[in-house]
């Protein structure tokens, strides 16, 4: 019996795939100036002719891993596990923002700041991981959003997930995010339960 053979499409497929997850490696772990084709055709393991056959130029390999980036942070939202508790809630929140897609996604963030091809298309993708990511923080907080500032605090919460994110890019900073995520389930708590007084309003005369 003959050995079983992969399908040229499917062996072309595999090497885009390859490719791409390649250079979201490349850019989380080099940034932008040093994700050549060539660098991301090596950690690929294929052949810069390979590369350059599935992405011609440098612009079309980045701007497919922009769109690459995108849905494997939407497929990431959406296999969130639901959380036991507002602290659970909030540590899977925080999590998104501190693993190599983010990582990545932040690299492309400051390539779009300064390469035109790129700036449009990641800032209409990241306009809607954005709403994603929120709707998904409202989903898992079981927050209600008719109610005043609870919107506000929910954005905040991922505001500072990011921040939280940004610090994790230069030393471990678990420790820190712990106690903070701690703090920001109290607070979540107390505002998403007690629905007796609206955020900030007036309080009545003597």
């Amino acid at each position: 019996m003959g050995a079983v053979t992969t399908p040229k499409q499917d062996r072309s497929r595999l090497t885009r795939a390859r490719l791409l997850e390649s250079a979201v490696t490349c850019l989380a772990e080099r940034g932008w100036s040093g994700s050549t084709v060539s660098v991301v055709a090596e950690h690929a393991g294929v052949s810069r002719g390979a590369a350059q056959h599935h992405f011609p130029t440098r612009e079309d390999l980045f701007t497919a891993a922009v769109e690459y980036v995108a849905e494997e942070r939407s497929a990431a939202l959406r296999r969130l596990p639901r959380p036991a508790d507002t602290h659970e809630a909030v540590a899977t929140l925080v999590g998104l923002f501190t693993g190599p897609l983010f990582r990545a996604a932040l690299h492309l963030w400051v390539a779009a700041s300064n390469e035109p091809h790129l700036g449009d298309r990641v800032t209409a993708l990241e306009a809607r991981i954005g709403r994603e990511t929120h709707r998904m923080a409202v989903e898992l907080l079981g927050a209600d959003e008719s109610r005043p500032g609870v919107r506000e605090t929910v954005q905040g919460l991922l505001d500072m997930a990011r921040g939280l994110g940004l610090a994790n890019l230069l030393t471990d900073d678990a420790a820190r995010r712990e106690r903070v995520v701690t703090q920001w389930a109290a607070i979540l708590r107390s505002q998403l339960t007690d629905s007796s007084q609206p955020v900030d309003s007036p309080q009545p005369a003597d």
